[in-house]
């Protein structure tokens, strides 16, 4: 089954991979990513066909779309989710959404397990049990306004890994004790503001390729992953007025 996961909560990640969701399985095929700010709407469509066409597949063999829900910028997350939207719908295939952050936190899981090779492990761990169980993550990513989207999770016995805490967005400083308390820190507000959120990795951006990994995780452990709507976390900078105004400056009636 050929599998596009599109995320646009920061930079624009696009990957194509093949493998079942509900089995759990997912073997990245191609990726891309642009890190650019505000040009969503230009670079993601081609970026998809490109992609594609890196992976050896055409559209029309898509069974599946995961898309990042967030938490992100408005603009953003809106060409991202709505592209998925279309695709999916247009190619009578399965859509899914996921919380952008849980992406990263997979990777940085993934990223920690590669720097600690079996040989480095305890008996238990290179018999086959899970790397790490009970290790830590947080996740902090800018919200400009000088405030970060984060999460926190934990890795269980069984491989899985739970959010505990968030999504949410606050300020750097409210949450830096409890981000910093994590086994691992990684994102872009690590990076805004290291002194307060010391990463412990580089990982800065959603990967699309975890996104489909982490989607598929979840799925099948039985999570429900059906819904696209946004995480935004925070009310639009643009408002309806609440006082009509006249043309010609004249006072309301």
């Amino acid at each position: 089954m050929a599998l596009l996961g599109i995320d646009t909560s920061g930079a624009v990640s696009v990957a194509v991979a093949d493998g079942d969701l509900r089995t759990g399985t997912v073997r990245v095929l191609a990726e891309h990513h642009d890190e650019r700010a505000r040009h969503h709407d230009e670079v993601l469509t081609p970026m998809i066909d490109r992609a594609l066409a890196d992976a050896g597949v055409r559209r029309t063999d898509l069974t599946a779309v995961v898309a990042g829900r967030g938490p992100g910028p408005f603009t953003g997350l809106r060409v991202g989710l709505v592209t998925a939207r279309t695709i999916a719908a247009v190619l009578g295939a399965d859509l899914y959404g996921l919380c952008s952050l849980d992406a990263l936190a997979h990777e940085a899981f993934a990223a920690d397990d590669a720097e600690h090779p079996d040989a480095e492990r305890t008996d238990a761990e290179s018999q086959g049990a899970t790397p790490h169980p009970g290790r830590t993550a947080a996740v902090a990513l800018d919200a400009r306004r000088r405030e970060v989207y984060h999460a926190q999770y934990r890795r269980g016995t069984d491989g899985r890994i739970h959010r505990e805490e968030g999504p949410a967005v606050d300020a750097p400083a409210n949450v830096a004790s409890a981000l910093r308390g994590a086994d691992l820190l990684i994102g872009s507000g690590c990076e805004l503001y290291p002194d307060l959120l010391p990463a412990t990795g580089p990982l800065r951006h959603v990967s699309a390729g975890h996104l489909l990994a982490a989607a598929a995780q979840q799925i099948a452990a039985g999570e429900d992953l059906s819904s696209t709507d946004p995480l935004y976390l925070r009310e639009p900078d643009a408002a309806r007025p609440t006082v009509r105004k006249s043309a010609l400056g004249l006072p309301p009636r």
